[in-house]
């Protein structure tokens, strides 16, 4: 068999979109199925359920038909996954490419869609971390924030740094709040339920004495009347540190 284009050394397959089949099945689509339809009950599947009980097998009950119905699309579990990442980013809001706005304005913007896609979509942070991501979604959004960074007036060598600092941050923002809201939902709590239940564990803790003092000199400092208002006026904070760093590197020329 002639090896896939796409699949590294050894059979590994690089990308799912690295293959000939990113867009289209076999010929011969059985049980009246398509790649939208299946990708689709997937995230579905993913948003409801999580990542650790998606199954093929789980999947395909889901849609009414056998599992090997809907290896006629997907060639793997990780395909699958692979292209309900990239969905994930198709609801994210670019600035056009002819904006005349201000490039920190562009900026927030894109880390707050990248925030919401991660608080959202739990399950996409560890498979970001797995794929290569490179789904016409995905290069939309890369593609943007490249736009963005050129036009801050960083120089080349320090664009990749800056876009590191900024959307990694925000992938590890988004990251815990996404697991923590979940959390809070499977626990069957709101988050301020679950964050005051947290809190009593801590405080009732004699070993956690200095931890938890120095934190409620720190929360009563940041301010916020809820768990989300104080969770947001801590990203936002810090992507205005960020902004302001760039502005300074920027100066330094």
């Amino acid at each position: 068999m002639v090896r896939a284009a796409g699949r590294a050394e050894g059979g590994v397959r690089a990308s799912v979109w690295l293959e000939g089949r990113a867009r289209a099945g076999r010929g011969g689509q059985p049980s009246g199925l398509d790649r939208e339809r299946i990708t689709e009950t997937a995230v579905r599947l993913l948003d409801a359920e999580g990542l650790a009980k998606f199954s093929m097998r789980r999947l395909a009950a889901e849609l009414k038909v056998t599992a090997m119905s809907v290896y006629w699309y997907v060639d793997t579990k990780d395909d699958l996954l692979e292209l309900a990442l990239d969905r994930a980013f198709g609801g994210v809001r670019l600035p056009a490419q002819d904006s005349a706005e201000d490039w920190r304005d562009q900026l927030r913007t894109l880390a707050e869609e990248y925030r919401a896609v991660l608080v959202r979509h739990p399950w996409v942070s560890p498979l970001a971390g797995t794929f290569l991501n490179i789904g016409p979604h995905s290069l939309d959004f890369s593609l943007a924030v490249q736009r963005v960074i050129r036009t801050t007036g960083l120089p080349a060598h320090g664009q990749a740094g800056a876009i590191a600092a900024v959307f990694q941050f925000v992938y590890g923002f988004g990251t815990i709040e996404g697991h923590f809201v979940q959390r809070c939902a499977d626990a069957g709590m709101t988050q301020e339920e679950y964050f005051r239940h947290a809190m009593t564990a801590v405080t009732e803790n004699p070993g956690l004495g200095e931890l938890v003092q120095t934190s409620a000199d720190l929360m009563e400092a940041r301010g916020g009347d809820t768990v989300e208002e104080m969770r947001e006026r801590d990203f936002t904070y810090a992507l205005e540190t960020l902004i302001a760093g760039i502005e300074v590197m920027v100066a330094r020329g």
